[in-house]
C-alpha cells in the first residue's frame, strides 16, 4: 500500500468534518446570534444546547480523524445534523421556496439538504464502511463502489 493509499481516508474524514469545529468556533465568536438561534426553536434550555452543540462539534470530528470511537462519534453527529436540520433550518415554513423569490427559504431548505448529506457521509463511517485503496480506483475508476476493485 503507497502513501497515497494511506493518506486518502484520512483526507475523506478530515473533508467530512472540517466545517464542524468551525462551526463551534463561530459559535463562540458569535455567541448572540447562536444563541438566538438555538433559542427558536421549542426545545428550552437555549444556552445549555449551544454548549452541548460547541461539545459535539469540537469532540466527535477529532475522534473521526484519529479513529477513535470514531463510529460512535460519527453516530452522534449524524444525529446532530439530522436534528439541527429538522429544528433550526424549517424551510417550509418561508414563503417562496418553489418559485426562487424566497431568500430564507433557499437558504434553510440547501442548509436543510447539506445537513442531510453530512449525516448520510456520516453513516458510512457508523457502518464501518471501507475504502478502496486510490490506486486500485484509479485502475478501474468507473467500476461501481459494489464491485471489488481490489485490495494491494
Amino acid at each position: 500500500m503507497n502513501f497515497l493509499d494511506r493518506l486518502t481516508p484520512l483526507m475523506a474524514r478530515l473533508f467530512l468534518v472540517v466545517l464542524f469545529p468551525f462551526s463551534a468556533l463561530d459559535k463562540m465568536i458569535h455567541w448572540n446570534a447562536a444563541m438566538e438561534q438555538a433559542t427558536s426553536s421549542f426545545l428550552p434550555g437555549g444556552a445549555v444546547l449551544l454548549v452541548l452543540a460547541m461539545i459535539i462539534e469540537l469532540v466527535c470530528p477529532l475522534c473521526i480523524l484519529l479513529q477513535r470511537y470514531d463510529r460512535l462519534a460519527a453516530f452522534v453527529l449524524a444525529g446532530f445534523c439530522v436534528v439541527t436540520a429538522v429544528l433550526y433550518h424549517p424551510f417550509w415554513n418561508f414563503p417562496g421556496l418553489i418559485d426562487g423569490s424566497g431568500e430564507q427559504a433557499l437558504s434553510h431548505f440547501w442548509d436543510f439538504l447539506k445537513n442531510f448529506g453530512l449525516a448520510g457521509g456520516l453513516m458510512y463511517v457508523v457502518l464501518g464502511a471501507r475504502t478502496a485503496p486510490l490506486s486500485a480506483v484509479m485502475r478501474a475508476p468507473l467500476a461501481s463502489g459494489a464491485d471489488k476493485v481490489g485490495n494491494d
